[in-house]
């Protein structure tokens, strides 16, 4: 007799569906193909001990167990439970009242038949509901995660006795309740722009890059606020919608670190990784490769702190994710995508000892030290960072007390004016598979970003100043859009061009000398 049931092998963020064909004729073998690794393998004896724990058992006869498609490679212990229920099935120990075909059944077995929680579940949910399964059976601690997709009828189980006596029509259980709402995450962040004394520049260099999309970098010596004020970041992003809200969660199911309370993601991410973290680690890998922080990152902050104090390669790889927004990683016989759509924060000093340029301390570093400090950043990941901001130290006056006029714009504030100029792009770009101002290439540049003769002058004597890069000149011109948007403006006036060139204080040729 042939049983079949199903479960889901992560591609990337998605789940393609794995259909297990399970055979039990005469003789004495156990054979498992389908190109399963090592943990699948080793499932025959997890299986074995926990079904003996509630009663039944592993025939002695020759069982077959394919796993299709045979060409992709199926890798850790979530195949224990629908593979349990398949030799239940086909041994006939138990009468089914349910078809295991019509669901999709996951999760890993202990050896007293207790189910385990596994990764990837939400776009295990997703696929479910796209191929038309009825349901979707699991482990208790990942029916919360699962029941963010509407429309799917999650069992959360606890054993595998539960499953058996659910499959059998003996136990009956309720389906998950569906947790995810129709309405827009709201956005909330309990560091505010308010709270920073002074750091005007600093503040407005942010929010250019929270409205277009732009990566930012802030030099500044120790204790200028630099980390204080890419904290407060992700508080002035426009809200996820639910899309970005559930493409972020599916990135943190796979790498398996939404925890048993899993609910969508609400907040954009912020990621700061240590300075000691490895390439693989930013980026993604590993035998079956998992989401990098850069993935991790997707659709918010990925904030980097003493930028120069990374090691060369790690940063050397951000190049081609920060400029295609995905990254393919790449083994013998597997290929995954994970999207990298982050907002690219860095913070460091201007030299080793952190005070050249600073209006009161000495710098004690010579033009040589300086210049091999910067060096540690390459001139092509320099070009992918839009905004270059000097960050000055905040007078004493300000840290004491408010100067006069008006007081700071707190976050909501400038959240609403982000939220406006996005809304601006998104008008401009319909009909485009663009969001922001930071993703035009040259033919959407030539046609959204035009300049007058005045305009035109001053990016000459810019170039001529700076020895700016093409790369560098387009994205002056991106940055000169987002500005125009935040201010409503149809066209790009010199006064944007004069704002956005201020913000490449690394492309003047002085810098250190």
């Amino acid at each position: 007799m042939i049983t079949k049931t199903f479960g889901a092998a992560l591609c990337g963020i998605d789940a393609q569906i794995i259909r297990m064909e399970i055979s039990i004729e005469s003789g004495v073998n156990f054979m498992l193909v389908g190109l399963p690794d090592s943990a699948v393998r080793e499932s025959h004896y997890r299986i074995e001990t926990a079904l003996e724990q509630i009663g039944y058992r592993i025939p002695v006869r020759k069982i077959i167990i394919n796993m299709a498609p045979a060409d992709l490679r199926k890798e850790g212990a979530a195949y224990d439970l629908p593979l349990a229920v398949g030799i239940l099935a086909a041994s006939e120990q138990v009468r089914f009242a349910k078809d295991p075909s019509e669901y999709m059944i996951m999760g890993e077995l202990s050896l007293d038949g207790r189910l385990q929680a596994v990764r990837g579940v939400l776009p295990m949910a997703l696929e479910a509901i796209r191929q038309g399964f009825k349901g979707f059976i699991l482990p208790a601690e990942n029916a919360e995660e699962a029941a963010m997709i509407k429309g799917l009828d999650v069992y959360g189980c606890r054993t595998l006795q539960e499953v058996v006596r659910f499959m059998s029509g003996e136990l009956a259980l309720q389906p998950q309740p569906y947790t995810a709402e129709n309405e827009q995450p709201a956005t909330t962040n309990e560091k505010d722009f308010a709270e920073v004394r002074g750091q005007e520049t600093a503040k407005r260099a942010l929010e250019i890059a929270a409205a277009g999309g732009h990566n930012v970098l802030l030099i500044g010596p120790p204790g200028s606020g630099k980390t204080m004020l890419a904290s407060r970041m992700p508080g002035i992003l426009p809200p996820l919608s639910l899309e970005e809200a559930i493409e972020t969660t599916k990135i943190h199911s796979v790498a398996g670190q939404l925890g048993s309370s899993a609910s969508l993601l609400r907040q954009r991410p912020f990621r700061a990784p240590h300075h000691t973290i490895s390439h693989t680690a930013m980026v993604g890998g590993g035998s079956y490769p998992l989401p990098g922080e850069i993935s991790l990152a997707h659709n918010g902050v990925l904030f980097l702190d003493e930028l120069p104090e990374f090691q060369r390669a790690t940063l050397e790889v951000l190049r081609q994710p920060l400029e295609d927004r995905k990254i393919a990683i790449a083994r013998t016989k597997l290929r995954v995508e994970y999207p990298t759509g982050v907002t690219l924060v860095c913070a460091m000093n201007p030299c080793p000892c952190g005070y050249y340029n600073h209006p009161e301390r000495a710098c004690t570093c010579r033009p040589d030290q300086i210049h091999k400090y910067l060096a540690k950043i390459s001139g092509p990941l320099l070009d992918r960072i839009d905004l270059q901001v000097q960050v000055a130290p905040v007078p004493y006056a300000d840290l004491t007390q408010r100067a006069a006029g008006r007081p700071a714009d707190s976050s909501a504030q400038i959240r609403a004016r982000v939220v406006a100029a996005r809304a601006r792009q998104r008008h401009r770009f319909s009909g485009n598979a663009l969001h922001t101002n930071a993703q035009m290439q040259g033919r959407q540049i030539e046609r959204f970003c035009h300049v007058d003769a005045a305009g035109e002058k001053l990016l000459a004597q810019a170039a001529h100043a700076y020895r700016l890069s093409a790369r560098a000149y387009h994205r002056i011109l991106k940055v000169a859009r987002t500005i125009a948007d935040l201010a409503g403006e149809t066209d790009i006036q010199s006064a944007h061009l004069a704002e956005a060139i201020h913000y490449r204080c690394l492309d003047k040729s002085n810098w250190g000398e």
